[in-house]
């Protein structure tokens, strides 16, 4: 049996020390901000990227480049690897489609290329808690396949729980209608949203104010977690440059279901330049999205 290498894209918000610890390779996803393209090995600090967000610089965002993803994986064949990639929703970006199509075109190339390209239906660090869990069966011994069936058979377990603080950037990302975003901002009303059985990014509820939404964040965990209480040993976090409420919400949950091993993490430019600074985002699994 070959050994196979987990793959995935930007999206995943795992960092660098992670990927390169566990043997994570990653394709860059690229944005452009002032007229410069930052992705691979041009980076912007996340820091920078909200902070140029606040100051009203709008970003735009690209998927995955073909070539890119062409010369990586040719690269892991050649080193005698399979691949497992796992990638962003498909219904929130073009990514998951190109590499699918690489993925095809090589296996038809190269005889004993073995390449499964999975629509992970999931964003930022639920795509990235996805390549966790199957990291961790592939270090425990699994196959290829068998880690490939338990993320298609457990993707659409991995909930995601959001709100942002600026209705704007959902706005322009065709969320919410203006009228909402500029009576919404002007009573403060907070979104919360999720990524449904589709990978879409939906509103669920809307809250008055900020320390109101995160509160809900939790409660909406407490409504989809299910017969997975007492089996998420980890709880991934991601937020947009704000760091103390993405603490915070850690501090809920620990107290609400007793988990204590958290990943919190920036999410990234891309993801980031559609809900904005303030955004703040909750990751586990549970029987329902």
């Amino acid at each position: 049996m070959k050994n196979f290498i987990i793959t995935t894209d930007g999206c995943s918000d795992l960092t660098k020390d992670y990927v390169q610890e566990h043997h994570i390779r990653v394709l860059p996803l690229y944005y452009n901000l002032d007229g410069q393209l930052y992705g691979g090995d041009d980076i912007l600090p996340p820091e920078e990227f909200y902070a140029k967000m606040r100051e009203g610089k709008m970003p735009t965002t690209m998927a995955v480049n073909p070539e890119v993803a062409e010369k990586a994986f040719r690269e892991l064949i050649g080193e005698g690897y399979d691949i497992l990639h796992i990638a962003f929703s498909s219904a929130l970006s073009g990514s998951y489609n190109v590499t699918a199509m690489v993925g095809r075109q090589l296996c038809e190339e190269i005889p004993d290329a073995r390449i499964i390209v999975i629509d992970s239906l999931s964003a930022s660090l639920g795509q990235g808690l996805l390549v966790h869990k199957a990291n961790e069966m592939r270090e425990q011994g699994a196959s290829l396949e068998e880690t490939a069936k338990w993320v298609e058979d457990h993707k659409l377990n991995m909930c995601h729980q959001f709100t942002v603080d600026n209705l704007f950037h959902l706005f322009r990302g065709g969320r919410v209608s203006r009228t909402a975003a500029v009576l919404g901002t002007l009573i403060q009303v907070k979104p919360v949203l999720h990524v449904d059985d589709e990978g879409r990014l939906v509103p669920v509820s809307k809250v008055r104010g900020r320390k109101k939404s995160l509160n809900a964040l939790v409660d909406n965990m407490e409504q989809t977690i299910g017969s997975y209480r007492g089996k998420n040993d980890i709880v991934f976090i991601s937020h947009g440059d704000c760091i103390d409420d993405a603490r915070y919400v850690a501090d809920c949950v620990k107290a609400r279901f007793g988990i204590d091993q958290f990943l919190i993490e920036m999410v990234n430019p891309v993801i980031g330049a559609h809900s904005g600074p303030g955004t703040v985002a909750l990751f586990y699994l549970g029987d329902k999205r």
